[in-house]
């Protein structure tokens, strides 16, 4: 790919992006726009943003990646991602949408009446949005290097300054006109060259498969345990996501709510098509990339290696201004929700402090991103996922569905999710992939369980701290809202 090129896209998304926040700035004056878009964003806005927001790196560089090395096992991820979206429909959306909360750490302390369980959360909810973004900030990394020959670093910092200016900018109002145009830029860079690429395979009569189409690799398939435990980290690790969760208070109702995800499932559905058909391209005409451990960026180099040319480089250009898309959509998300713990807990909840932490919650994992190597983008995304599902999923859930809980055994449950998800994280870090037990390099299947049992038995033996406010929270969270009334 000619380095100029993929210059200016990412020059030119990067300002597209800029002077949509810009306008977002002349719309957002309050503090419920900074942190909510006061309540205000009707669903298909909403779940455009959401797929913006949701369609991180993992998505569109990591699932093609995953394709390509391990074939129809890394089909559990879209199906996962995409799932996880039912259960947030069926379990979580209305009622987290009526808690009338801004943030996570909001609904823990009103459903439990208590600050200590607010601490806890809100140092959950910023570690999970930090490890979240690191891999976006790695993705940024890999496409500046491979598609420009800059230095790796300069995708990260790129993606930081950015997101920093429109967030600061506007907040929650201007990140969802932003995250709304990303998502259908990031679904018509990947829709377009991966069409042009097999309608010109399909008509060119020499092009040849490759003869290891099967297997380029050779790695082993996963075993059950590792698929079941992958789809549970992926579908009860959507329910936790912070960036994600943040959404539902936006809508100006529950029904509203509920019809956004309806959307947001339609349109990840559409989506995931066409990084499952880059995969499966990459496996059957290019796997040398596979061998060579450029499989993450399998997306990025199709359209030049197989159409070649001006109409390659043109292709590869769209390409890589959808994954700077995906890499600035998914850290404002990020960056928005974390921007609203830490301000409201640390900085007193002023527009002024919502600034200054959403600078805070970009620039450290900045210093994470630069100082690590690259993992493998959905497979690192993964892990989030399982930590997410270890620590703040049950709490939610439970808080939701369950009169039982108590600030202790929701304490006690984060604690022990976080401590047994994180080890085996860390623990996979220093041994890397080839030393990793397979229970450590997927803990979901028991850490999930662990998690939400601890949550349970902590809480049947501290009963008396059920909160009093619990009967009038729950009934506000499952009072079904008054549909609204128009004149004929």
């Amino acid at each position: 790919m000619n380095p100029a090129v993929g210059v200016i896209a990412l020059v030119l998304v990067s300002l597209a992006t800029a002077a949509i926040g810009f306008y977002g700035l002349r719309i957002s004056r309050t503090t419920g726009d900074f942190y909510v878009a006061s309540r205000t964003v009707k669903p298909w806005w909403n779940a455009s943003a959401i797929g913006g927001e949701y369609l991180s790196a993992a998505s569109f560089l990591g699932v093609a990646g995953l394709i390509l090395l391990s074939g129809t096992d890394a089909l559990w991820f879209p199906v996962g991602y995409t799932a996880g979206y039912l259960m947030l429909l069926l379990f979580v959306a209305a009622p987290l949408r009526r808690s009338g909360a801004y943030t996570i750490p909001d609904f823990t302390e009103a459903r439990l009446d208590s600050r200590a369980v607010r601490r806890v959360t809100s140092v959950v909810v910023v570690v999970v949005g930090w490890l979240y973004i690191v891999p976006q900030l790695h993705g940024a990394a890999l496409t500046i290097r491979i598609t420009t020959g800059l230095p790796a670093w300069v995708g990260s910092v790129a993606v930081v300054v950015v997101v920093c200016l429109t967030v600061v900018a506007g907040g929650m109002r201007s990140i969802t006109f932003v995250q709304a145009f990303q998502f259908w830029l990031k679904l018509t860079a990947l829709a377009v060259p991966v069409l042009f690429i097999v309608f010109t395979l399909a008509g060119d009569g020499s092009a040849a498969v490759a003869p290891a189409v099967v297997n380029p690799t050779g790695l082993a398939p996963a075993g059950p345990y590792q698929n079941i435990s992958l789809l549970v980290a992926l579908l009860f690790g959507t329910l936790g996501l912070p960036h994600v969760l943040v959404r539902f208070y936006t809508n100006p109702d529950g029904h509203s709510a509920r019809r956004t995800t309806l959307i947001v499932l339609g349109l990840l559905s559409v989506f995931y098509l066409f990084p499952t058909a880059y995969g499966l391209v990459g496996r059957m005409f290019a796997p040398e990339l596979a061998r060579s451990g450029q499989a993450d960026a399998v997306v990025l180099l199709l359209p030049g290696q197989l159409i070649g040319g001006t109409a390659g480089d043109l292709l590869s250009a769209l390409v890589v201004a959808g994954a700077f898309a995906a890499f600035l959509s998914t850290t404002s998300g990020l960056v928005v929700s974390l921007a609203g713990v830490i301000s409201q807990d640390v900085l007193g909840g002023s527009v002024r402090g919502f600034r200054l932490a959403a600078v805070v919650s970009a620039v450290v994992p900045l210093g994470f991103a630069v100082m690590t190597d690259s993992l493998a983008l959905a497979g690192s995304v993964g892990l989030v996922f399982a930590f997410t599902a270890s620590t703040v999923c049950p709490v939610l859930l439970l808080g939701i569905w369950w009169r039982g809980l108590t600030d202790a055994g929701a304490i006690a449950g984060m604690v022990t999710g976080g401590v047994l998800c994180g080890g085996a994280m860390v623990w996979g870090t220093v041994l890397g992939a080839a030393g990793t037990p397979f229970w450590l390099a997927q803990p979901a299947a028991w850490t999930v369980p662990a998690a939400f049992a601890v949550i349970v038995l902590v809480s049947r033996g501290t009963k008396h701290r059920i909160p009093r406010t619990m009967s009038r929270v729950m009934t506000r969270l499952h009072t079904p809202e008054r549909p609204l009334v128009t004149e004929r």
